[in-house]
């Protein structure tokens, strides 16, 4: 963004301010102030900003309780000035309003999932969204694994280069990737191991160990033997967890598992639980979080790391207590000399309570994106900005 004179021009600002609302407001604004370098940026230098952004999963309809207004009044206050906000996001009517916008002034637009073109990457829809601007600027990370229309199709119209916060994204997660200092550790949690086989196999081949927990790691126990009761894992992953395992005695990785968890017989909060090694855990019992002796062992490689990246919660974190194995890593980890890089909105929720999350070395504004990079998996709104414009679509779509 840098690189571009912008001065008077009008900026497409593709951003991902998906964020929780209750009543009308923004319950969580940690994407937001993610994104104010990168808007600050353009008002100084006197752009017309235009700014938009996806909520939610409206399907291609209009949904009023996903609009985008509570959004504008949440970022007029971050920004501390007037952000004007669209009703919609294409079209004659708006692109002469923005003909008028000052410089240094920002439209946000209404929801761009209202269209169904935008998860389509409908040419037309791209098109569209390019009569409004003079310059693409890619600030979603989040959003960067989606070829959508804005973030994507867009930029086979405009010169198309990465926002301030994109530049950060991708410089730490290169060099977690391509440049990582060692000792090497990775954490991975959350409920699946079929969103992260490709991330694990991976991890396999660059860490030093790779630290499981939450629902996931249960599938791995089960394919080592161990009775689970009636906690949740994959039984069509248990063959997969059984070959990364023998994958991981051929790699450079160790793959560590809970050794003990916490059980309750009902999964809500504050449930009557207890404490059991992996091998005992009883029929009608099921495990929620990992226990005092993985918590010490997991402590015990994080202190000697230099690196250490972490994706999902190790427990069943929004029913506390059994959010307490995740809080005392994320505590680990602060208090840890190594670097650290998190990715995911449940991790970042998670330090942002516990007052930690300036403690780590950066904190991904992606979830799936950052398991995307890591796997090696295209990124198209990455792509998309790595290329000078051309008509990816037929130029006909534009007129």
């Amino acid at each position: 963004m840098r690189d571009l004179d912008v001065k008077g021009k009008r900026v497409f600002v593709r951003v991902d301010f998906n964020v929780p609302l209750s009543d009308g407001r923004v319950m969580d604004d940690s994407k937001m102030l993610a994104a104010l370098p990168t808007l600050h940026y353009l008002v100084e230098a006197d752009a017309r900003v235009i700014v938009a952004s996806h909520l939610g999963r409206p399907q291609g309809k209009i949904v009023d309780s996903l609009r985008m207004d509570p959004v504008a009044r949440r970022l007029s206050e971050l920004l501390g000035q007037r952000v004007e906000k669209a009703d919609y996001v294409a079209g004659e009517e708006l692109e002469a309003r923005i003909q008028q916008l000052a410089p240094g002034s920002i439209l946000l637009l209404e929801n761009v999932r209202f269209d169904p073109g935008e998860e389509q990457n409908d040419p037309a829809f791209a098109a569209s969204l390019a009569r409004l601007a003079d310059i693409f600027v890619n600030d979603a990370f989040g959003t960067v694994h989606r070829a959508h229309a804005s973030n994507s199709g867009i930029a086979a119209y405009l010169p198309a280069v990465a926002g301030l916060l994109m530049e950060r994204e991708i410089s730490y997660l290169n060099r977690s990737k391509e440049n990582p200092v060692r000792p090497l550790v990775a954490i991975l949690g959350g409920r699946k191991v079929a969103d992260k086989i490709g991330v694990i196999r991976h991890f396999l081949e660059q860490v030093d160990s790779l630290l499981l927990g939450g629902a996931m790691a249960n599938t791995f126990l089960k394919a080592q033997g161990y009775p689970l009761g009636k906690s949740l894992y994959e039984e069509d992953k248990v063959d997969v967890a059984a070959e990364l395992l023998q994958e991981a005695q051929e790699k450079l990785a160790e793959i560590v598992l809970p050794e003990d968890v916490m059980i309750v017989e009902e999964l809500k909060a504050h449930a009557a639980s207890r404490v059991v090694k992996v091998s005992e855990i009883p029929a009608g019992w099921m495990a929620v979080d990992i226990g005092p002796v993985t918590v010490k062992r997991f402590e015990t490689i994080i202190r000697e790391a230099k690196m250490v990246l972490w994706n999902g919660p190790l427990g069943a974190y929004e029913y506390p207590p059994f959010n307490r194995g995740t809080e005392q890593i994320a505590r680990a980890l602060a208090e840890a000399g190594a670097e650290t890089i998190v990715g995911g909105g449940d991790i970042m929720a998670a330090l942002e309570k516990i007052g930690l999350a300036h403690k780590m070395t950066h904190l991904s504004t992606g979830g799936g994106a950052v398991l995307d990079f890591w796997e090696g998996k295209p990124l198209p709104g990455l792509e998309a900005i790595n290329h000078d414009p051309k008509n990816i679509y037929s130029t006909d779509s534009r007129e």
